[in-house]
This record gives structure tokens, sequence and C-alpha cells, in this order.
């Protein structure tokens, strides 16, 4: 056997090792945690009110909390991040400015959710005086989903062959009309599903609400956007280290995440079907 022939076969080989090794860790996890959560989850504990310190009831504050802060981070992030992209790939021109935006704009991505837990604080809570509530957290998780929406939203842009857009030009076409109707529809899956999966951290995050609204026990829905929340991120922390009986909730721990692991790999699933859908749209 040849050297090449050798160590391209142990790469692979090694390759598969590592595969199979990440797999098996994230299923000896998932199934810890439907085995011990699924044994609580049913109707009642969807559907109703916490009791009890939430030693008893149900998590639906929680639900409806992780939902509310969601649409509005999406609200923010989508048309603000899009935008921001669709400008930087399409208008902007390649200059050290622009290459410094980019650099900050992927650097940003990367900054710690606690960072933009308290900067939420600082902005929102303190000098737009909103309070702790689901507006202020829900601003803080959008700004820390857009840096991840620009950059997969410009990635897909730039995955448009640039004789879509010369071939427009060329016939008359405006630069908007361009982008517009040779561009975007080529780049929307991406630029979504990239949207959907920062969308979907966001939703798991508790560093950035931490601060700027939630609540561990709210034993009734919020009646505005003024109000301080319930969300399964932060319900999920304080009954695992915080509570004062955390052997008696653990089973509702267990329901939690599993209910939160739902959530977000329902939104991830969404984001890969809805890019099958529009690509079999788009080859049509």
């Amino acid at each position: 056997m040849k050297k090449k022939q050798f160590t391209q076969i142990l790469g692979f080989s090694l390759l598969r090792t590592c595969a199979c090794a990440v797999i098996l860790v994230l299923a000896v996890i998932l199934y810890d945690i439907a085995s011990k959560g699924a044994v609580v989850i049913n109707w009642k504990f969807l559907t109703t009110m916490p009791a009890d310190g939430m030693t008893k009831g149900g998590i639906l504050p929680a639900i409806i909390g992780t939902f509310l802060v969601t649409v509005i981070t999406a609200i923010l992030a989508i048309p603000l991040g899009m935008g921001c992209a669709i400008y930087m790939n399409e208008y902007a021109k390649d200059g050290l400015i622009t290459r410094f935006i980019r650099m900050a704009i992927r650097n940003l991505s990367g900054v710690p959710s606690i960072v933009y837990g308290l900067f939420g604080v600082i902005l929102f809570v303190q000098l737009m005086n909103i309070g702790t509530c689901i507006l202020a957290a829900g601003f803080t998780l959008g700004l820390m989903t857009l840096p991840w929406t620009i950059t997969a939203s410009e990635e897909a842009l730039k995955n448009v062959p640039n004789s879509y857009r010369e071939g427009s030009l060329a016939l008359g076409a405006t630069k908007w009309q361009t982008i517009k109707t040779n561009v975007l529809p080529y780049a929307v899956s991406g630029m979504l599903t990239g949207t959907i999966l920062g969308l979907s951290r966001a939703a798991g995050e508790t560093a950035p609400i931490l601060f700027t609204g939630a609540a561990f026990y709210l034993p009734h829905l919020p009646k505005s956007l003024f109000d301080q929340f319930m969300a399964l991120p932060y319900h999920l922390y304080i009954m695992s280290t915080q509570h004062h009986s955390i052997s008696k909730v653990r089973p509702i721990a267990y329901g939690t995440a599993l209910v939160l692991i739902a959530l977000v790999f329902t939104m991830n699933l969404f984001a890969v079907i809805l890019r099958y859908k529009l690509r079999k749209v788009k080859m049509e």
C-alpha cells in the first residue's frame, strides 16, 4: 500500500472515530434527559401555572415568555441583519472602513453572551429606562443575534454568482431591481437558515436575560411587554443550581430541559425544511 493511500485511510478513520465519539456523547446526554424528563411531561405540565415555589404545577409562563422574547428578537434581528448584509455586500465599496466593519461584526459574534446581558442592562434598562421586562430582554437578544444574522446573510449573498448581477445590469435593470429579482431569490434560503439558527441559539441563552427581565417564579402570564417574565433557560438554571429543594424539583428540571431541547430542535428543523423548500422552488 502506498504511503498516500495509507495516510488517506488513516485520516478518514480518525475523522469517523471523532464523529462517532461526538454522536455517542450526544446520544448519551439526550437519552439521559429524555428518559428522566418524559416522565413529568404531560398536558398539565405544559399548560398550567407553577405553584408552591415551582415544586408543583407546570411551566406555561416559561414557555410563553421564551416565545415572546424570541419573537421580539426576530423582529429586531431579521430586518436589521439582512438589511445590513445587503448593504455591505451589494452597495458598500470594498475599502478599509468596510473591512474594519466586517472584522468588528465577526468579532462581535464571539463575544460572551454575559457581556451582551450587561450591555442590555446599561442601554435598555437604565439609559432608555425600559425596565427589566420582556422588551429589554428581547432587544438584548436581538443585539446578540445581529452579528450572526449579518454574517450568515452576507455569506449567502456572496455565494450568488456575479454573472447574475452583471446580466441583469446589462439589460438596464437598476441596482435594487437586480438585487430583488436576481440575487435575493437565490440567497434567501441561506439567509433565513442562518437567521433561524441564530434565533434558536438566542432562545436557549440564559446570561442576556438574567439581568434584563427574567424571573424564576411568576405564577401568572405577562400582561404586557413591559412585565417581567419566566423563560425556559433561566428557569432550568435556577432549578438545577439555586432552588431551595433541588432534589425535589429535579424531575421538573429534566422536563424543562426536554421542552427547551424540543423547542430548539424544532426551530433548527424548520430552518432545514425551509431551506429545502426554497431551494426546490428556486430549481423549478
